[in-house]
């Protein structure tokens, strides 16, 4: 008798799926391994990540060996990919840059834009024989620019010089009109290129601009004031403000990316750089939507065209040639008109022939609407691998001879990434603000942790081990949060019947440089009697000590007003706070208004010249504290955030009122106020935070 076991089949059968690749589960795991090995292996070779995407795109399209068939579930996510990575274009924009100095940002971007636009149409139309609307087009294409040689400026500390600014501005402009163009070539395309297009599209896209620039802010900043706790729910938000300025482009008859880039210059000032909500974005668009975005236009690439003919080739080197011939005459006219030297020429040329994001999305829309054939969009590649090299050797060169000409000063010596202690109570107002503000507090680098700390009274607790256990739990959420934004957050627990000897002896022990607290605002018996937590730990340390009361989210701010007592500028530790809270303005993008009372406001501005990073601001001087009442109750808005620079009773600086300004802060309508309190004891660390002699 044969047994059931041996009539059991002996070998699994495998089914061998059948190409290209169709089956969505075996897709979706080999883009993914895609996205994972192919930035790795093209870094090794000096170049920006996303060329390896592309390349692997086309690799493994239906244009090279066919392994992966190119499906409508990838044209979908492509397309969706297309619009979060222009919307992140617009939301990381240096729009303070712009502002800053926004006639040379002016100058370069349409000059920069205008020159190769107007001279490359003419040269691309006689040269590789394209009709009028796919000149257009193509001239838009290498008239944009993408700055991927933004690390190697900020690595040699020219960010602030003259010439880089008017490049970063300049790029709102290039982007904004390469994207115009290519909404009006679109339906040109379809209805010819008549005055009435042209009209039409002009008023769509003033019609688009200000209704995103009208709605948006004002909804986005209620929603980000009453949910800004719940993670997800921001990002939810995010996405459906974008993906809907894209729809209503759509509607408008413009490009759906037009609406996206929009979109993210309104929501530009309220997700500031270094908070967890940008990180997030930055997160799901870098490693999801954006890959999938460079994966379909790689499938679109067909490598046998590049070698079985010469158009490839000599289209790839035409626009090349154009485009760095006129991108060099608009950053020397730029340079001569504005005085610049020849190596800040240089920097500008090498930063503006960066080709990456429009260029690509622009290629990708004109290849689809039948503008582009598959000739330009393979030369189109092959010029991103061509900046992708020379724009960063380029900068590099310049930057270098750059940075060596400026004279070495006190302050070119950046100071330390502070290392912030973060005391948590269950008391303290808002403790996802406040680690948001610390975060907004960091240096660039972010090297250092932020500690946070919890401390446990056993006398209240009961059992202590359990309110140990309680308190790391609550800490975990924060640390959470600091991860997101790429910030290492550590959670400090101390066992102390005071919490004040708890915070003093946790700042000892991390070493910490700041110490930021929440403020309450009780009053109660024993506080009046012994002094608040806040109050003991100003006796107990040196270190700079930051009280906030955070009535708003701090990535809503419209404006920051600084109040400067009378003498604080004697103090030991003033230029470190001018820093902090000139830091803070800048990663916030919010205007500075700077009240001094009882002091010389030409004065002050001078000092504040003295500290980096450099920041247009307006001075007023205020004859009395009453004055300052009056005009902070008169002009503070529900969404701005008042600074003081408050010493500790009895240092320079101090003045009675100071006391009981806390309160009168609470009572304007921003709710939202923070006291810095100058290091103590230690007047050579702050000649750190100058920049001159």
């Amino acid at each position: 008798m044969q047994s059931a076991w041996s009539a059991a089949p002996s070998v699994v059968a495998v089914a061998i799926p059948d190409l290209p690749l169709e089956e969505p589960v075996l897709v979706f795991t080999l883009a993914l391994a895609i996205f994972l090995v192919g930035p790795l292996l093209v870094r090794r070779l000096g170049q920006p990540g996303i060329v390896g995407i592309v390349l692997f795109g086309a690799l493994l399209g239906p244009g090279g060996t066919g392994l992966i068939a190119h499906s409508d579930a990838i044209v979908l996510l492509g397309e969706v990919g297309l619009i979060y990575l222009l919307f992140t274009v617009g939301l990381e924009l240096d729009l303070r840059q712009f502002a800053e100095d926004p006639d040379s940002a002016a100058l370069f971007g349409l000059v920069s834009f205008g020159l190769p636009f107007v001279v490359g149409t003419a040269a691309v139309i006689v040269l590789l024989d394209l009709s009028l609307l796919a000149g257009l087009l193509l001239a838009a294409v290498f008239a944009s620019h993408t700055l991927l040689a933004y690390p190697i400026v900020n690595q040699y500390d020219i960010t602030g010089n003259r010439a880089v600014t008017a490049v970063f501005g300049g790029i709102l402009f290039t982007d904004t009109l390469a994207l115009f163009v290519l909404a009006l070539v679109r339906s040109a395309a379809e209805t010819g290129l008549t005055a009435g297009v042209v009209v039409g599209k002009v008023l769509a896209l003033v019609a688009l601009l200000a209704g995103v620039w009208v709605v948006v802010p004002p909804i986005a900043r209620r929603f980000f004031q009453n949910f800004s706790e719940e993670s997800y729910f921001e990002f939810l938000f995010v996405a459906v403000v974008f993906f809907g300025a894209a729809s209503v482009a759509t509607l408008l008859d413009v490009a759906p990316i037009l609406g996206a880039f929009v979109a993210g210059l309104a929501l530009n000032r309220l997700i500031p750089e270094g908070g967890t909500l940008l990180s997030r974005i930055e997160f799901a668009g870098n490693a999801f939507f954006v890959p999938f975005f460079l994966l379909h236009v790689g499938m679109l690439v067909d490598a046998t065209v590049i070698f079985q003919g010469r158009r490839t080739l000599e289209v790839a080197a035409v626009i090349v040639g154009v485009m760095v011939a006129l991108k060099w005459a608009a950053a020397w006219l730029v340079a001569r008109v504005k005085g610049y030297t020849a190596d800040e020429r240089d920097v500008m040329f090498g930063l503006s022939i960066g080709q990456a994001a429009a260029a690509l999305a622009i290629t990708l829309i004109g290849y689809d609407v039948g503008l582009f054939d598959a000739a330009i969009l393979n030369a189109v590649v092959l010029m991103l691998l061509v900046t992708a090299v020379a724009s960063p050797w380029l900068t590099k060169r310049a930057g270098q001879r750059l940075a060596l000409a400026d004279d070495v000063e006190p302050g070119d010596d950046a100071p330390a990434d502070p290392r912030i202690l973060l005391p948590i109570s269950h008391a303290a107002d808002r403790q996802r603000h406040l680690l948001e503000l610390a975060l907004l507090l960091k240096d660039d680098e972010r090297e250092e942790p932020i500690h946070t700390l919890t401390v446990v009274r056993p006398d209240r607790s009961g059992d202590p081990d359990r309110a140990v256990d309680e308190a790391y739990t609550d800490l975990e959420e924060l640390t959470a949060a600091g991860s997101e934004a790429e910030v290492p957050v550590a959670p400090e627990i101390r066992v102390d019947h005071n919490p004040a000897s708890g915070i003093v002896r946790g700042a000892v022990e991390v070493q910490a440089d700041l110490l930021l607290l929440g403020w309450d605002a009780q009053r109660s018996l024993g506080q009046r009697l012994f002094g608040s937590v806040i109050d003991q730990v100003l006796d107990r340390t040196t270190d700079p000590v930051v009280v906030a009361r955070l009535g708003h989210p701090v990535n809503t701010t419209d404006r920051l007003f600084v109040v400067l007592p009378e003498g604080i500028d004697h103090h030991e530790g003033f230029f470190e706070s001018v820093a902090l809270l000139k830091r803070l303005a800048d990663r916030l993008g919010a205007p500075l208004t700077v009240l001094a009372v009882g002091g010389s406001a030409h004065q002050y501005e001078r000092l504040f010249d003295l500290v980096e990073p450099e920041l247009d601001a307006e001075f007023r001087d205020l004859n009395s504290w009453r004055a300052l009442h009056s005009t902070l109750e008169d002009e503070a808005t529900a969404n701005d955030l008042v600074s003081v620079i408050s010493s500790r009773p009895g240092s320079v600086g101090w003045h009675d009122q100071l006391r009981e300004l806390p309160y009168r802060l609470a009572a304007l309508p921003p709710e939202s106020f923070v006291l810095l309190h100058p290091r103590e004891d230690d007047p050579e660390y702050d000649r750190q935070f100058l920049r001159f002699k």
